[in-house]
């Protein structure tokens, strides 16, 4: 971990040429975030196919007081959102930079490097889309979790199977949350999906939309997801774009997609 400096922040600027660096098999080569960036960003670029910004300029802050002020002042988010942001997340990523909070006391390494491999996706998301907030919002979280744990996968340190596995079990515990539907439509804004995890809880909706995004690309492959993304350098349509990537409205897979899960949390 580091130590903030007088300000709580460290900063860790990185120029990456992933297609050169070799991509790591073993997370104790990855101690510093240094370590860590470069090599989860090789196995993104290698295994999953995703484009990364030749310059990541990564922040780091020794707390949430840190994190809140580096939030308006390196990512320019107004103090609102950032008090918002700043109660729940503990990273975040924007067009070539993430911005990390380093204080969680009981953050264990391998959880360090599946913060790293969440928030570098969405930095590959915005080089995809050309733009940030671009496509539905739980699949930029829920590919974001995939890609996370399918990178600590081939470092030894998880499974996404695993990853399958606690997310069903905490559906399970949750039956409300499948009960009004899932409402894909309001949940694929940035401010839809804000609001939906502060109603029902982080936990719960991440692991929901790491599910729906699972079974997505389970479906219809992850080259498709990560065309998607891409499609909106070309028009900005949500909709569109959805039907056009996976060949099926949202509104059908939708509907798919609650049956499958309704009957997997009553098992």
């Amino acid at each position: 971990m580091l130590a903030g400096g007088s300000d709580g922040r460290v900063i860790v600027p990185l120029w990456l040429d992933p297609l050169s660096l070799t991509a790591p098999t073993d997370a104790r080569t990855l101690r510093t975030t240094d370590e860590a960036v470069r090599g989860i960003a090789a196995i993104m670029a290698k295994s999953f196919g995703l484009p990364v910004p030749h310059r990541v300029v990564v922040h780091v802050y020794g707390g949430r007081r840190a994190f809140e002020q580096g939030l308006m002042r390196d990512a320019r988010v107004s103090p609102v959102q950032a008090a918002t942001l700043s109660d729940f997340a503990i990273g975040v990523g924007t067009r070539g930079q993430m911005l990390l909070n380093d204080q969680p006391a009981d953050r264990t390494e391998r959880e360090r490097l599946r913060l790293i491999a969440h928030e570098l996706v969405h930095v590959s998301q915005i080089e995809l889309a050309g733009g940030e907030g671009r496509g539905e919002q739980w699949l930029a979280e829920g590919m974001a979790e995939w890609v996370a744990f399918s990178t600590l996968e081939r470092l030894g340190v998880d499974t996404l199977e695993r990853r399958r596995q606690a997310a069903m079990a905490g559906l399970r515990t949750r039956a409300t949350l499948l009960q009004r539907g899932l409402d894909l439509e309001a949940h694929g804004t940035p401010q839809g999906f804000t609001a939906w995890h502060l109603r029902e809880g982080s936990v719960p909706v991440y692991q929901l939309a790491f599910l729906i995004t699972d079974y997505l690309i389970e479906r219809r492959g992850f080259d498709r997801t990560r065309g998607y993304f891409a499609s909106f350098r070309r028009s900005g349509d949500r909709g569109k774009n959805f039907d056009a990537a996976f060949g099926s409205s949202r509104v059908d897979f939708e509907a798919d997609v609650l049956v499958r899960l309704k009957t997997a949390s009553a098992l």
